[in-house]
C-alpha cells in the first residue's frame, strides 16, 4: 500500500509579557479555553503554562498545511493580543527562568513531574513536530531506520535556541540539550521490523518504565495512535515560511525513502552512535557546521551536504507539488537559521529584550495580509 504522505504540523509557542518580555503564564480562561472555543482541538495546553501548542488537521499537501497553520498562528497571535500577551516562536526563551514558570494543572503533566522531578520542570522548550502519513506499520519502521540519517541536516535548518537563562550558550540549538535529559530521547536504534519495535514497547510497559508508547520521545517515532511517522527533532522556527519549508523537506525525504524501499534499493544505514556525532555538530554549529560523510569518512560543510540532499529528493518534489516550499530552504541557508538571526540581533544591540522583540515580529511574518489589522 503506497503511503498517503499526508502532513500534520504541531507548533509550540511562547506567551510573552509585552512589558518585561519575560515568559508569562496564561490563565486557562485566557488562551486555552477561548482557543478551544474558536479552534476546537487544534489548540491545547502544554506542561508549562507559558506554552501553547497548536496542531493542523490531516493535510493532503503542503499548500493545505500552510493555509491551516497560517490560520492557527494568526488566531493564537490575535487571542494573545486580546489578553495582553504576545506570541514568540523560538526553541528557548532568551532569558526567562524555568523556575518561575507554573505547571499546567493536568493529571498527565503532574505524573510526568512526579516521575522526573527537576528534569521535567526544567524542560521549558518549544518544538516543531511534523507527521507524515504512512499507513502501514511495517513500512513506518523501515522508513524510520533510513530517515535517521537526515535528522542532523533538518535540525541544523531549524536551529533557533542559542540562549538559555540570559546566556549565549555557544550552541545553535540548546533546546536539544535540555530535552536530552529526558529518558528515551534522541535518535532511535535500528529496528529490523515492527514486531521487534512492538516487543520493545511491550517490555517497557510490562516493566513499568512507561505506561504507554507516547512516552517514547525519540527524534523520529511511529505515532502510537495516528498512522504517521512523527519527526520531533526541530526547534520551532520563527517564521511560518521556515516551518512550511522544513515540513516540505521532511515529506519529500519520506517520499524518496519510500520510493527506494519499494524498489528494494533502500538507503544505506549507519550506526546510531555515528549519527549522534552529526546530531551534536548540528546542535552545536547549526548551518555553519561540518557534518561527517560516513561513506567517504571526511568532514563536509553542512551547506555542501544540503546540495547533495536536494539532489537526492529532486525526483519526488514535483510529484508532491512542493518545489516552491523546498526552494525556500535555500533562503534559510542564505540568511541563516533563527539562531543565527537571534545572535545577529544580540551582537548589534547587546540587549536580549530586543532579541525577544525581534522574535515576536518574525513570528508574525507571512501570517497577516497587508489588509488585515491585528487585534490590539
Amino acid at each position: 500500500m503506497t503511503p498517503s504522505f499526508s502532513i500534520g504540523i504541531e507548533e509550540e509557542y511562547q506567551t510573552i509579557d509585552p512589558v518585561t518580555r519575560e515568559l508569562r503564564s496564561h490563565i486557562d480562561a485566557e488562551i486555552i479555553s477561548k482557543g478551544k472555543t474558536r479552534l476546537a482541538e487544534a489548540v491545547k495546553a502544554e506542561m508549562h503554562q507559558s506554552v501553547v501548542e497548536v496542531g493542523t488537521g490531516v493535510c493532503r499537501d503542503i499548500q493545505e498545511a500552510r493555509r491551516d497553520l497560517r490560520n492557527l498562528r494568526r488566531s493564537i497571535i490575535n487571542l494573545a493580543h486580546e489578553n495582553g500577551l504576545r506570541v514568540a516562536a523560538a526553541g528557548t526563551h532568551p532569558f526567562s527562568d524555568w523556575r518561575t514558570q507554573q505547571i499546567y494543572p493536568d493529571p498527565r503533566y503532574e505524573t510526568i513531574v512526579e516521575d522526573m522531578k527537576i528534569v521535567a520542570r526544567a524542560n521549558l522548550i518549544f518544538g516543531l513536530h511534523v507527521h507524515i502519513g504512512i499507513e502501514d506499520r511495517e513500512t513506518q519502521i523501515h522508513i524510520m531506520n533510513a530517515a535517521r540519517y537526515f535528522v542532523p541536516h533538518i535540525l541544523a535548518l531549524s536551529t533557533n535556541s542559542p540562549f538559555w537563562l540570559g546566556m549565549d550558550t555557544g550552541l545553535k540549538s540548546y533546546r536539544c540539550k535540555v530535552f536530552d535529559k529526558f529518558p528515551r530521547t534522541n535518535l532511535p536504534d535500528f529496528f529490523p521490523s515492527h514486531g521487534e519495535y512492538k516487543n520493545y514497547i511491550d517490555l517497557l510497559v510490562k516493566t513499568h518504565c512507561i505506561d504507554n508508547a507516547k512516552k517514547i520521545w525519540w527524534d523520529i517515532r511511529p505515532h502510537p495512535h495516528f498512522p504517521t511517522l512523527e519527526f520531533r527533532m526541530c526547534d520551532i522556527p520563527m517564521r511560518l515560511d521556515e516551518t512550511i519549508a522544513i515540513a516540505a523537506l521532511i515529506q519529500a525525504t519520506v517520499a524518496k525513502l519510500y520510493k527506494l524501499h519499494a524498489a528494494n534499493t533502500g538507503f544505506r544505514l549507519y550506526r546510531r552512535s555515528l549519527l549522534m556525532e552529526n546530531k551534536w555538530r548540528a546542535a552545536r554549529y547549526g548551518l555553519e557546521g561540518r557534518l561527517i560523510d560516513f561513506g567517504k569518512q571526511v568532514e563536509v560543510p553542512l551547506r555542501d551536504l544540503m546540495d547533495e540532499y536536494f539532489a537526492i529528493i529532486d525526483d519526488v518534489v514535483d510529484e508532491l507539488g512542493s518545489r516552491e516550499e523546498i526552494n525556500y530552504i535555500r533562503r534559510i541557508l542564505e540568511h541563516g537559521s533563527g539562531a543565527d538571526r537571534q545572535l545577529r540581533v544580540f551582537r548589534e544591540t547587546g540587549d536580549l529584550k530586543q532579541v525577544v522583540d525581534y522574535i515576536i515580529e518574525e513570528t508574525k511574518q507571512s501570517v497577516f495580509d497587508e489588509t488585515e489589522v491585528m487585534t490590539a
